[in-house]
């Protein structure tokens, strides 16, 4: 298996416009985060979880030029803004592009993308396969995926094991059922908003604290705001197989 990191930032990215802090002025690009997207490579297949406003730079810098399954953790913007970017792969693969969401998280496409489901379309609309999902276990082409519910707040958001991997954003509390769904993961991804606490967000602490009660070889933090701070300097100071995911970022499993 192998994950690349599409983007690691918060709902505004990192710089957010006009924002004149010493980390979004620095020149290390590990600082500079577009909106959280990850993708996985495994057994032949090619998937990406989330595509928010980012989405089409996010595919051309990282050299994507196959899409088998799109899977969506929840409805906010900064996750699903670049749902129309599909449409190349419609004609690289010369057909629909399989879409993988909660009925809930479909709800609001339709209000969002309400010309998707013209009935009487403009041609050129992106073409998909809308497969709703719950937190049954389902597959995207025989590739066994495991969603697991956490919350952002009071919302419930999906977070997603693919084998060794276990890919969590947007969540400031996991019930322990759900959590052991996690266990034994090789390679943990969890959002780490920022060091101060958060109405929806887990802090960097508070993401540590998950991330040693589930002891995986390796834990990645993203969803980063630039109040998290530098870094290399941040990335010092954390636990031994602890580390700040950054843009472009590439691990195998």
């Amino acid at each position: 298996m192998r994950v690349t990191f599409l983007g690691t930032g918060t709902s505004q990215g990192v710089p957010p416009i006009g924002c004149t802090s010493p980390v979004c002025l620095s020149e290390d690009p590990k600082d500079k985060r577009l909106r959280a997207s990850v993708h996985v490579e495994v057994d032949g297949l090619s998937l990406v979880i989330d595509a928010g406003p980012d989405f089409r730079y996010q595919l051309l810098r990282a050299g994507i030029k196959r899409l088998d399954g799109l899977l969506f953790t929840h409805e906010h913007r900064d996750h699903t803004g670049g749902l129309d970017d599909i449409r190349p792969f419609n004609y690289l693969q010369n057909g629909p592009v399989d879409v993988y969401l909660h009925e809930r998280v479909l709800d609001v496409f339709r209000l969002q993308y309400d010309y998707i489901f013209d009935p009487n379309p403009y041609p050129g609309i992106p073409l998909i396969n809308w497969n709703l999902i719950d937190l049954e276990p389902f597959s995207v082409k025989g590739l066994p995926i495991i969603p697991i519910e956490v919350y952002h707040y009071r919302l419930p958001v999906l977070g997603f094991r693919i084998g060794d991997f276990t890919y969590i954003t947007d969540a400031n509390r996991i019930e322990p059922a759900e959590l052991d769904k996690a266990r034994g993961s090789k390679v943990l991804v969890l959002n780490a908003l920022r060091h101060e606490s958060h109405i929806s967000h887990f802090t960097l602490q508070e993401a540590v604290a998950v991330a040693r009660e589930l002891g995986a070889e390796q834990t990645f933090f993203t969803h980063m705001s630039h109040q998290i701070g530098f870094h290399e300097q941040v990335n010092a100071a954390l636990d031994q197989g602890m580390a700040l995911a950054y843009d472009g970022q590439v691990v195998t499993i």
